[in-house]
């Protein structure tokens, strides 16, 4: 059976359809990027990676925008080695990878990229990635959206049992719904652990805030929760790429452009 070619997945195309998809004005990429790190006694150590994955292939081709692959891996070391399972990135090595993937993605000729993190710790070396990427490239905009925060809907859905949440009722309902196969039900029951941040003024790694690697309840998740927050999140990421398919920088100004008119010398 011939399967049908997918004209947005990037590593399904040869370089002449990246180039004819650019050619013909689709010069945005959607890149998810996600963790591989213990979600708990009930998750599957790959649910950061399965949620980007869904969510953006989703996203994307309801808006039109090219796909990048899947990062599976992230800035995790915040879980700390007293559970297996974590294969975790320093935030220095992510912001290179990120850094390294956008010059490429641009110089295969897009001008918007959409980094999709779907790992809380991801956000500060995705963004330092963003600062480093813009400023080389003057003809580049780059975004990172944290799934979580993707609409105030998403967000209040998300933060519903715990602060400083993790494999909670909102992540254990998603897995349910879009990737049955990484949950175990039968561990639920006994998997929730409260949030013991409140108050607090540091930033303590898991070992020192949870029992089981997990902060919340993901005993109430049910299959229809997840199903509704999932699609709340496709719905809402592709109204942002459309938007973001639109937008033009506010002024035409270069980055290496002094306001003397001027080209700034390079160190």
């Amino acid at each position: 059976m011939t399967r049908e070619p997918n004209t947005r997945r990037w590593h399904a195309l040869t370089w002449e359809e990246v180039g004819q998809c650019v050619a013909e004005g689709i010069d945005t990429a959607v890149l998810p990027v996600g963790a591989t790190e213990q979600h708990g006694p009930h998750l599957g150590c790959g649910m950061d990676t399965e949620l980007a994955d869904q969510l953006c292939a989703r996203a994307a081709e309801a808006a039109g925008a090219l796909l990048l692959p899947t990062l599976p891996f992230g800035c995790s070391i915040g879980h700390s080695r007293r559970w297996p399972g974590t294969l975790a990135l320093q935030p220095k090595t992510l912001i290179d990878v990120i850094k390294d993937i956008g010059d490429w993605v641009c110089a295969s000729g897009v001008k918007r990229l959409i980094i999709v993190n779907s790992h809380v710790t991801n956000a500060a070396p995705l963004r330092c990635a963003l600062e480093m990427l813009r400023a080389d490239h003057d003809d580049l905009m780059v975004a990172v959206v944290n799934s979580a925060h993707i609409s105030e809907r998403v967000r209040e859905r998300h933060f519903a049992d715990a602060e400083d949440w993790h494999a909670n009722a909102a992540e254990t309902a998603l897995m349910q719904a879009i990737a049955p196969e990484l949950v175990r039900e039968d561990r639920l029951a006994t998997a929730d652990d409260p949030d013991r941040t409140v108050g607090c003024v540091f930033s303590h790694p898991v070992n020192r805030t949870s029992l089981n690697g997990v902060t919340g309840t993901p005993s109430t998740a049910t299959p229809d929760d997840g199903r509704a927050l999932f699609d709340w999140m496709v719905e809402d990421l592709t109204a942002l790429i459309r938007r973001a398919m639109r937008e033009a920088p506010p002024l035409a100004h270069g980055y290496s452009a002094s306001i003397y008119g001027d080209k700034v010398a390079a160190s």
